[in-house]
């Protein structure tokens, strides 16, 4: 149990300084110990309120024209993602995953050095929104409708709002298909309550580190380590 709040804290210390990366983080850190059919679902409650919060902050700032088909899709992808996390060997997932966190690690570090912005394409969006329901449904990472709509907002805040907005609506699904699928326990359940003010000790620290520490320099680094894990968990599950 130490090794989940000291992940919860770490993940969470990246989610209030970047913005973003507590997903890949968390699961990352228990992949190696543990099953992702056990850690999904813990994350899930765990990220929650920030998306609740979040939305409602960054309210004004939705754009319904990104917002709405970004949730059909990410819906769409969810639900082969989570008859993939309940009934595939969990030894693939670790290799699929570690994969995926190679990918989206790249993705994320080609953007983070790029200073292009990218014109909003249906064709790539809904490619990007199956593929991220997908994610979300088997990890709950959404890097890759982050990356999307990173590039198709003018700002911070209109960022956030229609990330937050779409992992909303997409996390109450999922939450959804987790109990009917029995993926989400009593047990589960508790144990993520039990977590929460790690959660919360790893927020407080984040945003107050955002205010000493280089964002972009902290960013890059996150990454490279995401990708270094990525490889290990790949080498380790085979």
């Amino acid at each position: 149990m130490i090794w989940w709040m000291v992940s919860a804290v770490a993940a969470y210390f990246v989610k209030g300084l970047c913005g973003f990366g507590s997903t890949l983080v968390f699961t990352t850190m228990l992949s190696f110990s543990n099953n992702n059919i056990n850690i999904s679902p813990v994350e899930l409650i765990l990220g929650y309120p920030t998306n609740i919060i979040l939305t409602w902050r960054e309210r004004k700032s939705i754009k319904w024209n990104i917002c709405l088909p970004s949730i059909l899709l990410v819906i769409l992808g969810s639900i082969p993602g989570v008859l993939f996390l309940k009934n595939v060997d969990s030894r693939i997932v670790k290799i699929i995953f570690g994969a995926v966190i190679i990918f989206v690690g790249l993705e994320m570090l080609v953007r983070e050095l790029s200073t292009r912005k990218a014109k909003q394409s249906p064709v790539l969006l809904g490619i990007v929104g199956l593929l991220s329901g997908l994610l979300c449904g088997l990890y709950g990472i959404g890097a890759l409708m982050g990356a999307y709509i990173g590039r198709v907002t003018d700002d911070t805040s209109s960022f956030k709002a229609n990330m937050c907005c779409v992992f909303l609506v997409e996390n109450t699904f999922r939450l959804i298909m987790y109990l009917v699928t029995d993926i989400l326990s009593a047990e589960i359940f508790r144990q993520a309550l039990s977590l929460l003010p790690f959660m919360f000790i790893g927020v407080g620290l984040g945003i107050f580190s955002g205010k000493v520490l280089d964002e972009k320099l902290v960013k890059r680094l996150i990454v490279i380590m995401l990708i270094i894990s990525g490889a290990a968990l790949i080498l380790s599950s085979l």
